[in-house]
């Protein structure tokens, strides 16, 4: 990392998210709930997913993703931000810096097209039944997530393509509780505006073309399901509602942020909380844990290693 940094920041200072003490204690409470929430609800999904059978279809495949996915977004900086909540010095290296940035936009891209895949799944399954399992094959659920990783990865490589060549000189304050491009790249001692405007925007409206695209989808869904039994259609609906939510509180940060990418607002450190905090912590409870064969199999594991901690432990003959 130190061929391409030629400058002579080797470190930047983290703002936080606020200064009043008051708050901090109170994130500091909060968020690491939170986060062990986000991590046990996540990781509870994906091995639920990977020991149950019938759970082998490509609804359940895409979601154990999402779920893995939603662990690595929350870990990015989350655990470093509780940290600093009490450190003196706020201070993070110049390589550890680039690897926020490049962990952050390698899985928000790869969660984007990873939601796109999954809005199809459930276009095909509701408007196209008699084909689901021909088209939603396991080699085209495979070629899905592969597809978003690849673009996640090829997405961040793009993003950090000359970030890594800027020259940093002067100021080194990024004022957030993590690094992002948007307020890094200002900090370079060259006038970089006009390009540095162009790459950044790239990734809101990748991110509000996604959005749309993801909008019209429900929006055909729910058409389709119009004429059926009002109960279907009322299931659908509520679904569909809380799946829009969520995909709501992740992209419209995302859109905000990066389409306005050099106005420093507080809003934006709100947003930021948003789609690395809240939205992995949502995403269990709104994508899987409302579904009816998903609580039945997650409660059917937890009985399972009751059972099995009952067996295991130790037995004291009766007195």
């Amino acid at each position: 990392m130190e061929g391409f940094n030629h400058s002579g920041v080797s470190e930047f200072v983290l703002l936080g998210l606020t200064d009043s003490p008051e708050l901090q204690i109170f994130f500091f409470v909060m968020f690491p709930v939170f986060y062990l929430l986000t991590m046990s609800g996540n990781c509870l999904i994906l091995l639920t997913v990977l020991c149950t059978p019938h759970l082998h279809s490509p609804m359940y495949f895409l979601l154990s993703n999402l779920s893995l996915i939603d662990m690595c977004l929350s870990s990015f900086a989350t655990p470093k931000m509780i940290m600093d909540f009490f450190a003196e010095h706020k201070t993070i290296s110049f390589e550890g810096c680039i690897s926020q940035i490049f962990f952050l936009h390698l899985f928000t891209g790869t969660e984007i097209v990873l939601l796109i895949s999954m809005s199809f799944d459930r276009y095909i399954a509701i408007c196209k039944p008699l084909h689901y399992s021909t088209i939603m094959s396991q080699r085209v659920c495979v070629g899905l997530v592969v597809t978003s990783w690849t673009v996640g990865f090829l997405h961040t490589l793009s993003q950090l393509a000359f970030t890594l060549y800027l020259p940093f000189c002067g100021p080194n304050v990024v004022d957030s509780f993590f690094c992002d491009l948007p307020l890094v790249i200002q900090l370079a001692c060259i006038d970089i505006y006009v390009l540095g405007i162009f790459m950044i925007s790239t990734s809101g409206v990748i991110a509000l073309v996604s959005f749309l695209l993801l909008l019209t989808s429900y929006v055909i869904v729910l058409v389709t399901i119009k004429d059926h039994s009002s109960t279907g259609s009322s299931k659908v609906f509520s679904t569909c509602t809380a799946h829009f939510l969520v995909v709501l509180m992740f992209f419209g940060p995302c859109i905000f942020i990066y389409v306005w990418p050099f106005t420093n607002f507080l809003v934006d450190k709100v947003l930021s909380v948003f789609y690395t905090i809240f939205t992995p912590f949502l995403n269990p409870l709104i994508y899987t844990l409302r579904n009816q064969e998903m609580k039945t199999a997650v409660k059917k594991k937890l009985s399972n290693q009751y059972l099995n901690l009952g067996k295991t432990s130790p037995r004291y003959p009766a007195q």
